[in-house]
């Protein structure tokens, strides 16, 4: 396994779930980390409750200047990033397609898309060139199990996984590893955010379940990428144990 005092670690959208596990589970392991997001106030609380091994930046995943700013601008004890984790994304709506928020949709296009390229584009080259890094994209099971309302965000997770795979095959000889991480269920703030902080709306759909956890998938992440340089994860697609897959549905309505 890959030392991981030796890591230098960027995560995007650290301020909550996902995110601000792994950056916790990184700093516990010895490593550097990154933090970036959109919550000024939230990134000063981690940075403080991580320490000097932390360095954090307001940064909106969907500015595409202020990723390649970012990138150029670290400061030289962090500016060897060696793995990405391109984390920031979101769901909008669970309304039917022909009565969703065009908005929403463009929102999660701009984010769940265009933002995680941002990223990758602004830090794949210095890893390249380094010949070693690792660049890990968090999908979602929604990419290949299709859900009603969950329209434009499943498309944008199948856009991640496509990806995935198309950076494989163009980053072959450089050194530098692509995972795709695929969660299922988690019980994190995405839910809160899909309902607009509607708490109700967002606790029901982990009613009488045991979701994931940040924690689950921050494991997840960091097994990853301290797995040997040699071994390549192509893709993890977890799942709670109480979430599996239901039967074709049909209409009779046609």
């Amino acid at each position: 396994m890959l030392d991981p005092k030796g890591l230098t670690v960027l995560i995007t959208g650290a301020t909550s779930g996902f995110g601000a596990a792994a950056a916790r589970r990184f700093i516990r392991e010895g490593a550097k980390v990154v933090v970036t997001g959109r919550r000024a106030e939230r990134l000063a609380a981690l940075k403080e409750e991580l320490g000097e091994r932390c360095h954090a930046a307001v940064l909106d995943a969907r500015d595409r200047k202020g990723t390649f700013a970012l990138a150029a601008g670290l400061p030289a004890a962090f500016a060897r990033v060696n793995v990405v984790v391109a984390n920031a994304g979101l769901a909008l709506g669970l309304e039917p397609a022909h009565k969703a928020r065009l908005e929403d949709w463009e929102e999660m296009v701009d984010t769940n898309i265009k933002g995680l390229m941002y990223t990758a584009r602004a830090f794949l080259p210095g890893m390249a060139e380094r010949k070693e890094g690792h660049l890990l994209l968090l999908g979602s099971v929604a990419a290949d199990f299709p859900y009603p309302g969950g329209n434009a965000y499943g498309g944008t997770k199948a856009f991640v996984g496509q990806f995935a795979l198309n950076l494989r095959a163009d980053l072959l000889g450089t050194g530098v590893r692509v995972t795709n991480i695929e969660p299922g269920l988690a019980e994190t703030e995405f839910s809160l955010v899909r309902f607009g902080g509607d708490a109700a709306k967002a606790a029901a759909p982990y009613k009488g379940l045991k979701p994931l956890s940040g924690d689950d998938v921050a494991e997840t992440i960091y097994w990853a990428a301290t797995l040997p340089r040699h071994i390549n994860i192509n893709r993890i697609q977890v799942m709670p144990v109480t979430q599996a897959f239901g039967p074709f549905a049909f209409s009779r309505e046609g």
